[in-house]
């Protein structure tokens, strides 16, 4: 098996983010530093350590819907010591990580998985796959605006790729809207950066939808295991 999907398969991390860990010299097989992302391991026999410790196959697969709040973080640490979604789930005795991510200001759904090869596959651009926000923003957007979205938007470097915005409650006496957003991209901060963009700032942000998988009702902090169903419809994105 090739090391970064031996990492990926034991929990540690995503595959892409394994890639880094081995170019970064973090990792050793049978107390050999390993830099070539197409060195093969024998699960079986080699000893696979990263930053020092040894780690294995996870036999178990996880696949959790969280339902996050602001003010937590989708990595396992930061500089900053900000508390990571992974203090939420306490409960689950395998390591897990997310797919994708959620910024520090945003809440709602994100999946957690020690699925490397899943992980992997959701977040490749190639794929596409939706996901819906529900946005408080300043004013009501209009029909120029959607337009834009639907057009995509150039963004500092890079313009987006065509997303849909819909109005689905105008507060005029508030000067603001409820919206509903989707991409199928995953920038830094997209959804934020394309509302700014049409001079429609957001106050609240809440992803609601990563494809078919949706919220619900799951409370604010909470997590559920993903259903068979559900979980057989991730494995069938192609």
């Amino acid at each position: 098996m090739r090391i970064n999907k031996f990492i990926a398969s034991c929990g540690v991390a995503s595959r892409r983010k394994a890639e880094t860990l081995i170019t970064d010299g973090k990792v050793t097989v049978n107390g050999n530093i390993v830099t070539e992302l197409s060195f093969q391991v024998d699960e079986k026999k080699d000893i696979v350590k990263v930053n020092g410790e040894k780690i294995s196959l996870e036999e178990k697969k996880i696949y959790i819907a969280l339902n996050k709040p602001e003010g937590y973080i989708t990595s396992v640490k930061d500089q900053f010591d900000r508390p990571s979604v992974l203090d939420l789930l306490s409960d689950v005795e395998e390591r897990i990580f997310p797919v994708g991510r959620l910024d520090y200001e945003t809440s709602g759904l994100i999946i957690l998985t020690n699925d490397g090869d899943l992980t992997y596959k959701l977040t490749h651009p190639k794929h596409n796959i939706n996901k819906v926000y529900k946005a408080i923003v300043k004013g009501i957007p209009d029909y120029s605006d959607i337009k834009k979205f639907k057009e995509g938007i150039q963004i500092e470097d890079y313009k987006t790729a065509p997303a849909k915005l819909t109005v689905t409650k105008a507060l005029p006496e508030k000067k603001i809207s409820v919206c509903e957003v989707t991409i199928h991209e995953g920038r830094n901060r997209q959804v934020r950066k394309m509302l700014r963009a049409i001079n429609h700032p957001t106050l609240r942000l809440r992803r609601i939808f990563v494809g078919k998988i949706g919220l619900g009702d799951l409370e604010i902090g909470k997590f559920r295991y993903l259903t068979d169903k559900e979980i057989k419809y991730l494995k069938s994105i192609e």
